[in-house]
Formats: C-alpha cells, sequence, structure tokens
C-alpha cells in the first residue's frame, strides 16, 4: 500500500501541490488524471521519490521513504517499474540490452538467466524475436512496449505508467491498455496510471484521482465517476469528449 499524506510542493513562488493526500490500495489499478500542469507528474514524482516534499510524507508499506537513506531508497525503488512518458529508451542499446539493463545493475543473475528473463518479458509485451532492434527501428507502440518489457523486468510490486497513450493512434493506445489490464491480473500488480486520456481511464482503472486547482479534488470508483455531479469533473470528462452517466451508458468513441 502507498499512502500521500498531506503534501505540500512549491517550485519557487509557485505552488504546485497543497495538501493533497491519497492512498493506493495493493492490486488495484488507479488512474491520476487532471489537466496538464496539474500537477500530475508532480505527484508521481513524489511517489518514486524523485522529489521530496515541502512537507507531508510518503509511505511505501508503511516506509517514509522521505525519511531514509539513499541506500534504502534505493531498494524502495527497486519495487516499483516506471513506464515513461517517451519510453526513455537507451538509444545506443537494442531492446534486448534496454530490457537487460535493470537486471544487470540490480541483480546477480548469469547471462543465461537474463537472457530467459528478457525473452519472457518481450513475451509478456507480444514482442517476441525484436531484441536485436534498435529503437530507431522500432514504432511508438513497440518502443513503449520494450520500455514496458523492461519495467518488469525486477518483477516489481507497483507499476507507474506516465501518460502511456500520449502520442499513439487509437489501436495502439487500445493494445497499450490491454497490456496494463493484463499485467495487473496476471502479476498481481498494483498499477498507478498518470493520464488526461478518459478512454484509458474507463478502460482500465478501478479507482480515479483528480487533481484540480493543486489539490486532490475528487478520488472515487469508476462507478462513482459515472454518477457524480461534481462540476469540476464532468468538465474534464467532457473537455475529452466523453459523457458520463451510469455506468451501462455507452460513452463517446475516442476521438481520432
Amino acid at each position: 500500500m502507498i499512502k500521500v499524506e498531506h503534501i505540500y510542493k512549491s517550485f519557487g513562488e509557485k505552488p504546485v501541490l497543497q495538501d493533497v493526500s491519497l492512498t493506493i490500495e495493493e492490486g488495484e489499478t488507479l488512474a491520476i488524471i487532471g489537466r496538464s500542469g496539474s500537477g500530475k507528474s508532480v505527484l508521481m514524482k513524489h511517489i518514486i521519490g524523485l522529489l521530496k516534499p515541502d512537507r507531508g510524507r510518503v509511505l511505501v508499506d508503511g516506509t517514509d521513504i522521505n525519511a531514509i537513506s539513499y541506500s534504502e531508497l534505493r531498494r524502495v525503488r527497486q519495487q516499483f517499474g516506471v513506464l515513461f512518458q517517451g519510453g526513455a529508451l537507451f538509444d545506443s542499446m537494442n531492446a534486448f540490452d534496454n530490457v537487460a539493463f535493470p537486471l544487470q545493475t540490480f541483480t546477480t543473475k548469469t547471462k543465461d538467466e537474463i537472457r530467459k528473463e528478457v525473452e519472457h518479458c518481450l513475451d509478456v509485451v507480444h514482442l517476441p524475436g525484436v531484441g536485436a532492434k534498435k529503437p530507431s527501428e522500432l514504432s511508438g507502440g513497440m518502443k513503449k512496449r520494450v520500455a514496458l518489457a523492461r519495467a518488469i523486468a525486477l518483477r516489481p510490486r507497483y507499476i507507474i505508467y506516465d501518460e502511456p497513450t500520449s502520442g499513439l493512434d487509437p489501436e495502439t493506445s487500445n493494445t497499450i491498455d490491454d497490456l496494463i489490464k493484463n499485467l495487473a491480473d496476471q502479476l498481481d500488480i498494483t498499477s498507478i496510471v498518470v493520464t488526461h486520456d478518459m478512454h484509458s481511464v474507463l478502460s482500465i482503472a478501478d479507482r480515479a484521482a483528480l487533481i484540480h486547482a493543486t489539490r486532490m479534488h475528487w478520488v472515487g470508483t469508476i462507478a462513482d465517476l459515472h454518477r457524480s455531479n461534481d462540476a469540476v469533473l464532468r468538465a474534464f470528462v467532457k473537455a475529452n469528449e466523453y459523457f458520463i452517466g451510469e455506468p451501462s451508458t455507452p460513452s463517446a468513441a475516442r476521438a481520432s
């Protein structure tokens, strides 16, 4: 379980997060939503200890990650896989070496063990046989999937997805959404999806948390979202060309 407790963060004179609290339950898929610049990615960076709050704390399985040594923080971070918005693959490495990198860095596995793990991870994301290809030879969707294979290489308990469908066409976005759902089920992973893509939210999430005007404005299940009369939440969803009502009501198709 991850608990964010009363986080405040400012950059210079600009407050970005104010009194933000959130609990992420074991095994759930939580979507953190909000407009561009709302603080979604800043909150994500606090969860994995890349940023320290001005006030407040983040607890990962009961450990305050801002009150431990750097070596202890590194061990906590190994429980996380992160799919960054652009994939963040190493351009100089082929797909195999990109996926192998965390295994080579953080484990004592043999070359043969690493090879088997990498092949397994590429199979999981439906990319067998692409290990020899460089990132420049891969499509945008394939890059995301290789990056996802790397994110699961250490068998993490948590995966953070930063705008996983950004810049992808609708069909490829659906493929990424399906992978997120399958990984959550098959690997029993807790998933945190930072996104403004309501198609993904309605497809994959158990709960959603809306950041608005530097604060955690709304948190609830997807069923709660459909029933909510909150004006800010409904305006955000409508801006994504979706309309919410009862869960059985079909949503608008993804905008082309």
